[in-house]
């Protein structure tokens, strides 16, 4: 352990240099779970070393020195968009230029490229296709899971999932319809649910930059059928666009709150805390049992991961923005790391971090994750990236090592995945 955290972990709540960070220092180290005015006071801070240095130690005793990818490919089956929002430049209506769709030998051709390479995931994700049949999306699934049945398939948006309830007829089901789509597509092959679609949880936020998507309320509702159903989601948040730092906290403050109640049966079965409030990230000592939900433990689904997504402009209506910085990106996941003390992991996505970045997340900002290999991504291009972004397991080992953590290959569940080539495992 680099000895900068040694003193971190060891010295009073003095040596943080902003008094106004000496309370929330106190409750991280005991265990407390901080408040939104916490937060507000981590964003304000001028002593950004120490905001670092809370969340790396938070980190540290969720997954000791371990940093967590996988081999995984991405699938965007179609640009085709009913939606305009203002913040994408992926979105495409059919005829214009740019636009394309997969078509189902297409994925299947995909799936088995992905399975040859040993990949263990399948993420597929696209735009609501106005003329896709409900059929559509549940022969795609199959035509995965025959092809390759050992991937895990983690497809389709909450924004998604509420489209498929509308063009199956079961749009005015309410939770009902929702419930019976999922169930649906989990028949058809479906593992579990990404977390995109977020966005910010907040009314004004999403009229001005997504108006016409689904409301937090009802991406929020997607994700607790789900978790009901035993299926597990991530959980993002795209900032640095229109939103300020106090709506941030408030996204993050939702997405706690439903975790509390998905794991509070399990935390109660481990005798952590008195269940209303599920904090993993606290000393040894709290936790009598095990620290972290597992599939072993835990029958309920939950969100595994945050992955905190800056806006990056492109083509989009936004482009006159111009995104959040480097530094608002080290303190925005590290804050989101303390703030989010229920949900097991931390994404550093590469891919809009970009691998340098990500690197310093993983090594002082309390991100565990970096994602995977990807190999093909169309909704967000960094720098003029073009669709093929992929990199080698070789270079994410050199990218983990680097930043003084050990590598280990995990699945979609987080189970550490043993490989032979392309031949692989999980405990």
């Amino acid at each position: 352990m680099p000895s900068s955290m040694t003193s971190l972990q060891t010295t009073p709540a003095r040596s943080v240099s902003d008094p106004s960070l000496h309370a929330v220092y106190d409750k991280v180290v005991a265990g407390e779970r901080l408040t939104i005015e916490d937060g507000a006071a981590l964003y304000d801070s001028s002593d950004l070393w120490s905001v670092c240095g809370m969340a790396d130690l938070v980190r540290r005793r969720m997954h000791g020195d371990t940093a967590f990818y996988n081999v995984n490919r991405h699938l965007n089956y179609s640009n085709v968009c009913a939606l305009s929002c203002t913040f994408c430049a992926f979105a495409r209506k059919r005829g214009e230029e740019g636009a394309y769709e997969y078509t189902i030998e297409e994925v299947r051709k995909e799936a088995a490229a992905a399975a040859s390479q040993g990949a263990t995931e399948m993420h597929v994700v696209g735009g609501l296709h106005p003329y896709h049949p409900f059929d559509f999306y549940t022969d795609m699934l199959q035509a995965i899971h025959e092809e390759a049945p050992c991937l895990h398939i983690k497809a389709f948006t909450a924004v998604e999932i509420v489209h498929l309830a509308r063009i199956s007829k079961r749009g005015r089901d309410g939770a009902e319809g929702i419930r019976s789509v999922l169930l649906d597509l989990r028949a058809a092959g479906l593992g579990s649910l990404p977390g995109g679609g977020a966005e910010v949880f907040d009314d004004r936020v999403h009229d001005e930059a997504f108006k016409g998507k689904i409301r937090g309320d009802a991406w929020m509702d997607v994700h607790r059928i789900a978790h009901e159903l035993g299926i597990h989601t991530n959980a993002t948040m795209l900032y640095g666009h229109v939103e300020n730092r106090g709506e941030r906290l408030k996204h993050m403050h939702l997405l706690r709150g439903q975790q509390d109640a998905a794991l509070h049966e399990w935390a109660s079965s481990q005798g952590i805390g008195d269940g209303s409030e599920v904090v993993l990230s606290g000393p040894d000592a709290n936790y009598p049992a095990e620290r972290l939900p597992t599939t072993r433990t835990c029958d309920r689904g939950w969100y595994q991961a945050c992955i905190p997504l800056p806006f990056v402009p492109d083509d989009s209506a936004l482009e006159r923005l111009y995104g959040p910085s480097g530094v608002e990106n080290l303190r925005t996941i590290a804050i989101a790391r303390l703030m989010l003390d229920n949900i097991p992991h931390m994404k550093a996505f590469w891919i809009m971090q970009t691998l340098p970045a990500s690197q310093l997340m993983l090594q002082m900002g309390g991100a565990d994750d970096i994602d995977g290999t990807v190999v093909w991504y169309d909704i967000t291009k960094v720098d003029g990236c073009g669709t093929h972004q992929e990199t080698g397991v070789q270079e994410l080992h050199r990218v983990l090592r680097e930043a003084g953590l050990t590598p280990v290959e995990r699945d979609t569940l987080y189970r550490p995945v043993t490989r032979d080539g392309v031949e692989w495992s999980v405990d």
